[in-house]
């Protein structure tokens, strides 16, 4: 005799099965569930395999480039890029917006036109170096949209920074040249944003120099720490994804208040809003270094 919990289990199970596929339709042409797309392709290749309708495969196949847009190949390279616990995971950056279907849907159309990832690694640097240019016209003539370009640089660059690691997997284009485009323009967009950082209203030359150099100096730890045999060491405080959320937080603050609330006052000594920010990320730089550099000693023992 089955019991009540056993005769329950599957109706749960083709619940589960439900739900995943109406993800699948809810959400249009691009936003697809990638957990829809592996459970459609293993019960396409179980029904294969059991000797049952053999085209069932290839109408799974139709149904998910009907609903997306996008050829089936590039859906299934983009379900295993996202699938993060796999045997091949990659050491990157742990990134939880790439979970999020607005980063995978962007992924799938990015891969479908063959856009390159070195030219979306490239775009970022370019996003950088007008948010620093940006920066350093506010001292020259005061705007606040200069404050939201800024803003809008430092947070395309890390939307940038995702999305060309994505697009390399998806569309198996990762090489050892996309190490090389992911590191340097890096290294420029660091340099950018904190030097025209130094120069902005309210910012300071030295801390916009010093805290350029020791952002250089965080990621160059980590590149030797892999190359000495440890796996990248991404911890913070201040990684690149915490530096550009100072930069940004304190571009938006001067883009909404007044001018006169920019500077604080103590007694006759004044400090800018983007001099604490140079302060903190210096701070959490040094903060970093010493983490990571612990941390890798710790690996290769």
């Amino acid at each position: 005799m089955i019991s009540k919990a056993t005769a329950h289990k599957p109706t749960m199970r083709m619940k589960r099965r439900m739900n995943t596929e109406r993800r699948v339709t809810t959400f249009g042409p691009v936003c697809y569930s990638v957990a829809g797309i592996v459970l459609h392709h293993l019960e396409g290749r179980r029904t294969v395999q059991d000797g049952s309708a053999s085209d069932l495969a290839t109408n799974t196949r139709r149904t998910l480039e009907w609903f997306s847009g996008h050829p089936s190949s590039i859906l299934l390279r983009i379900a295993s890029a996202m699938n993060e616990s796999s045997a091949k995971a990659i050491d990157r950056r742990p990134v939880v917006t790439r979970n999020r279907k607005w980063a995978q849907a962007a992924t799938a159309w990015l891969a479908s036109r063959n856009v390159s990832p070195n030219a979306i690694s490239i775009a970022a640097m370019c996003a950088c170096i007008v948010a620093g240019l940006a920066l350093g016209l506010t001292s020259v003539e005061y705007n606040r949209v200069f404050w939201l370009v800024a803003a809008l640089g430092a947070q395309l660059r890390l939307t940038a920074n995702m999305l060309d690691g994505m697009v390399a997997l998806a569309s198996g284009r990762a090489s050892k040249i996309g190490e090389l485009y992911n590191e340097v323009p890096d290294r420029v967009s660091d340099a950018a944003v904190f030097i025209g950082a130094g120069f902005a209203s309210g910012g300071n030359v030295a801390l916009g120099y010093v805290a350029t150099i020791l952002a250089i100096f965080t990621a160059y730890v980590r590149a030797a720490g892999k190359i000495a045999g440890a796996p990248n060491e991404f911890c913070g405080p201040m990684a690149k994804q915490h530096r550009m959320l100072v930069i940004t937080l304190a571009c938006l603050y001067s883009a909404v208040v007044s001018r006169s609330w920019q500077m604080f006052h103590f007694g006759s000594f004044a400090i800018g809003v983007m001099t604490i920010g140079l302060g903190v990320i210096i701070a959490g730089c040094v903060i970093t270094v010493v983490r990571r550099m612990r941390r890798i000693a710790c690996a290769l023992r």
